[in-house]
């Protein structure tokens, strides 16, 4: 790569960030570590109404949360000048141009359109005004709408995921690009901002791969530079179908919320729709070092949230204590490197360091009381290591003739009252001599 590229994530703050905005994010991060480049975060609030600070604040927590950290922070509502300045060159060169149709109007004209066979492509009948009908809809209180008068001939690119593409904007309705009160669709101030910033890949979705052809029109009109484009499938849920009715419950702080471990949701998703299998990496270096855009595939990714939590148990049971030790307020080394194989998510460590800590109700069948007092007599004296376990379990093995899960289990649920849970051998020391004694009475 000549240059070291330069991309951008926009999201829009009128809302949280889902899952597939995450991956988007993480695509271009990942690309922007890989070639040593830049990563813009990027407001899209020209939609002043629904945007607020507040959700703003909330996507710049969830980017952090990420472990994204951007090169810089831009905000679209902070540029309607630009936006105006370019919006007024288009106008006086004819690229954009006035349309004074009600959304019912055109919506009727649509299903004539369908009705006779014929695709719902905008007729470009406001280029055929006359002034007179000009006044008369501007007399009626009508405002316009602006359109960006597209080619009308192939737009070719090579896709860095999908190879080339061939669209013919003849097949496309002219984009609407300023509405009746004069805000902005995200289209234009999208492309002036990828120029001004010098944004040199775009990685998205691949439902904007009929908008590209549009962007790259609008981006030659006014003589930009127009960057290379790469769009990745979309994420299917579990069932097959697409996510976007079910976004809001896989929300980024909703993965937070639950305990989940931000490289856990963060390998899922760079890996989600890959040619690499999905593991836990327990940084980031792995994923930049391994990361090609050619591994993306064009089949639809599937997104499994039982899967995600699979994974986060499996980082989490590779993670060493360091690594958690500021998030616990309990605990050591040896009680993380005891009970870390044991648990689905990070707080859970809590239920075991009680189990090791506090009084606890101890399972002890009255068939067991006679073994559990022979197993109590022959408990070492401490200092207890980690082959405590196995000395102690063989003397009472000797004196009960007991072996297997008939001389492990009873131990088991004496010692922590549950019939499941980390190797004794490492418990054992942690529960102490004073606390066993009293456990096996």
């Amino acid at each position: 790569m000549a240059m070291a590229p330069i991309v951008r994530f926009a999201p829009s703050p009128t809302g949280r960030i889902h899952i597939g905005n995450a991956r988007a994010a993480l695509l271009n991060w990942l690309f922007a570590l890989k070639h040593g480049g830049q990563f813009i975060l990027r407001y899209d609030d020209t939609d002043v109404a629904r945007s607020t600070q507040e959700f703003a604040d909330g996507i710049a927590t969830d980017v952090a949360w990420l472990g994204i950290k951007p090169s810089r922070v831009e905000w679209q509502s902070k540029r309607f000048g630009r936006y105006d300045e370019v919006a007024a060159d288009l106008k006086a060169r004819g690229f954009l141009y006035a349309c004074y149709e009600t959304a019912d109007e055109l919506d009727r004209r649509r299903k004539r359109q369908q009705a006779r066979g014929l695709p719902p492509v905008y007729d470009r009948a406001s280029l055929k005004l006359t002034p007179d009908e000009i006044v008369s809809f501007e007399k009626e209180g009508r405002k316009p709408h602006w359109r960006f008068k597209l080619a009308q001939k192939p737009v070719e690119w090579n896709d860095l995921i999908r190879g080339p593409v061939h669209i013919d904007t003849a097949t496309l309705s002219d984009p609407v690009l300023i509405r009746e009160d004069g805000t902005y669709l995200y289209t234009l101030p999208s492309v002036i901002d990828d120029i001004d910033f010098a944004v040199t890949h775009v990685i998205r979705g691949e439902d904007h791969v009929v908008n590209t052809a549009a962007q790259i029109e609008i981006s030659r009109a006014i003589n930009g530079t127009i960057p290379e484009y790469a769009h990745y499938s979309l994420l299917n849920g579990a069932d097959g179908k697409g996510l976007s009715k079910r976004l809001g419950s896989l929300s980024i702080q909703s993965f937070r919320d639950e305990g989940l471990e931000a490289m856990a949701v963060v390998s899922h998703a760079a890996l989600l729709g890959t040619s690499d299998n999905i593991h836990p990496c327990a940084d980031y270096k792995e994923l930049v070092d391994n990361f090609d855009l050619s591994k993306l595939s064009r089949a639809p990714a599937r997104f499994d949230e039982a899967e995600l939590k699979v994974l986060n148990a499996k980082l989490l049971h590779m993670l060493p204590w360091d690594a958690v030790k500021d998030r616990l307020p309990f605990g050591s080394e040896p009680f993380w490197l005891a009970v870390r194989g044991n648990i689905e998510k990070l707080s859970d460590a809590k239920a075991w360091h009680d189990v090791i800590t506090q009084d606890i109700k101890v399972l002890v069948a009255d068939e067991e009381k006679d073994f559990i007092a022979t197993a109590r007599g022959s408990l070492p004296p401490e200092p207890w290591d980690a082959g405590t376990w196995k000395a102690w379990t063989e003397i009472v093995k000797s004196d009960t003739g007991r072996k297997g899960k008939a001389l492990f289990m009873p131990l088991r649920l004496a010692l922590t009252g549950l019939d499941h849970g980390p190797e004794l051998a490492a418990l054992l020391p942690l529960i102490g001599r004073e606390k066993a004694l009293a456990r096996l009475t």
